[in-house]
């Protein structure tokens, strides 16, 4: 009995894991395609209907909410120009699993040739569709 208890604290140790590395590889997959600017990329790995919101931290003007369109941010993306070079750096992943709903938190620095914009924390939640999982919802953080 002691031998089937350990077995199967591994296997279901294994599948976690598993099931882990495929939530962060759909977020590895966005962070692709935003670099490389490529929305098709980007929207493989996201709903049609993701909410998209950041808060801007500012002791001088306070913070700040705001909600971004999906088009208009994946637009916004595809159109900066190449002679900018930017790179959002993800410093850690803790990712939450329970059935079809994941939540990572994932500190991070931007960058904006090669010098530090802001850095803060994204959060997304996912939902697996069929056997993929789509980010659903994005909030950060931006502190100067």
């Amino acid at each position: 009995m002691r031998m089937f208890c350990i077995i199967s604290s591994l296997f279901l140790g294994l599948a976690v894991n598993a099931q882990q590395q495929e939530v962060q590889k759909s977020i590895e997959t966005f962070f692709e395609g935003f670099h490389q600017r490529d929305t098709v990329r980007m929207k493989s790995v996201c709903a049609d209907k993701i909410v998209l919101q950041s808060i801007s931290e500012s002791l001088v003007k306070g913070n700040k909410l705001t909600e971004e369109n999906s088009g208009k941010f994946y637009k916004s993306i595809a159109t900066i120009p190449s002679n900018i070079e930017f790179s959002e750096k993800i410093l850690s992943y803790n990712i939450q699993i329970d059935g079809t709903i994941a939540h990572v938190w994932a500190p991070y620095q931007f960058y904006v040739n090669d010098k530090l914009s802001h850095s803060g924390v994204n959060t997304f939640t996912l939902f697996k569709e069929k056997d993929n999982w789509k980010i659903i919802y994005l909030i950060d953080t931006r502190r100067k």
